[in-house]
């Protein structure tokens, strides 16, 4: 079983929406899927009633949107860097000529809406910010509520966040936290194979990317979010992973991913309940890592609902890795610079309670 941070376990049901026979991406079928992607995605990114904000599905991986989301925006950029994904984003943002600001934050810690506030006054005017919500690389959650009051004083200021962890994971409230551009891959919380990305952008992030020259035809923002609403995709897309996607939108949707006594929730109810299992799960591998005289990385507060970056202590992490792979059991190590001084559990996705507990108990006889 793979409790890695992504890509994560994929259900068998996923895996036949893959084995569909071929269409053309320009056809009528086609069009279906797309149209059964976008209430989900909705959903998904958390968007108000009414709201203006587009969602679409890019044919790239999240990374390549990084930097196609870059090309919507003004120069002088803002990044937060607080571990090695947000960093990623800093340095795509360098290699694409923007004139970036680095507003570092130690890993393991979130930034605070007074630190955000302070670089935009001091450091600013900025174009853009790029933050990324649930770092992957040591399991903290930045909450959004601060971030989006920082950046009521600068209007002018797009926010662009990558919530490839997050999305389906927890909730994302596009609108209400202020987020211009947000974009995911499917392989983490979505639990799909990768392959593709989800994206939703504000009208302000939309106008004012088509007032800019975009140097690119594969990555422009605009021409893959307009091509979705138009049902064309500017070029052929991976017509089996939009099947499975619309099936696994539909699938949370409805509840039929919930655990069982929860499965006649629907619509947000069915979301709702989804986040909730993940911050069960997320509370309970911290009981677990206590149970060892272990403690997370990240402080308690912005701990990741969807992964567990655990403190190895006096265990040997590698060890461990070893052990519970030999059981079929597979966790991740530290990333970067926590190699060796952290693993991860990344409890996301269709992951179950009860499959959590199997894990568990696994690494407790691993550990004996």
């Amino acid at each position: 079983m793979l409790w890695i941070p992504g890509p994560t376990e994929v259900r068998p049901e996923i895996f036949e929406e893959l084995t569909r026979p071929m269409i053309g991406h320009r056809s009528a079928e086609m069009v279906q899927f797309i149209e059964r992607i976008d209430p989900g995605l909705r959903l998904a990114f958390g968007l108000a009633e009414g709201s203006t904000s587009l969602v679409a599905v890019g044919n790239h991986s999240a990374t390549a949107m990084m930097e196609g989301s870059l090309l919507g925006t003004g120069p002088r950029v803002l990044s937060v860097v607080c571990g090695a994904f947000s960093k990623r984003w800093r340095d795509i943002a360098q290699l694409v000529g923007k004139d970036v600001t680095t507003l570092e934050v130690e890993w393991g810690r979130a930034v605070t809406g007074e630190e955000l506030a302070r670089a935009l006054d001091e450091h600013g005017p900025f174009d853009a910010v790029t933050l990324v919500l649930n770092e992957t690389s040591t399991g903290a959650f930045t909450p959004l509520a601060p971030v989006a009051a920082a950046l009521r004083e600068h209007d002018d200021t797009l926010l662009l966040v990558d919530v490839v962890s997050a999305i389906a994971g927890a909730p994302l409230d596009f609108d209400t936290n202020r987020i211009d551009f947000a974009l995911a891959g499917v392989q983490k919380a979505l639990a799909l194979p990768p392959g593709i990305c989800v994206l939703c952008a504000s009208e302000r992030y939309m106008n004012q990317a088509k007032g800019r020259e975009r140097r690119a035809w594969y990555l422009d923002p605009v021409r893959t979010i307009e091509g979705h609403v138009a049902r064309k995709t500017p070029a052929t897309p991976c017509i089996p992973l939009y099947a499975a996607l619309a099936r696994q939108l539909e699938d949370i949707s409805s509840g039929a991913t919930l655990p069982t006594g929860e499965r006649g929730k629907s619509g947000a109810d069915a979301w709702t309940a989804r986040f909730e299992k993940h911050a069960r799960m997320q509370a309970r591998t911290k009981r677990w890592a206590a149970s060892h005289a272990l403690e997370l990385f990240p402080d308690d507060a912005v701990a990741s609902p969807t992964i567990s970056c655990i403190r190895a202590g006096s265990i040997d992490a590698a060890a461990l890795i070893a052990g519970l792979a030999e059981r079929d059991e597979r966790i991740g190590g530290g990333y970067g610079p926590l190699k060796g001084e952290t693993f991860r559990i990344g409890h996301m996705g269709d992951h179950t309670e009860e499959g959590l507990e199997r894990l568990l108990t696994t690494a407790d006889d691993v550990l004996g």
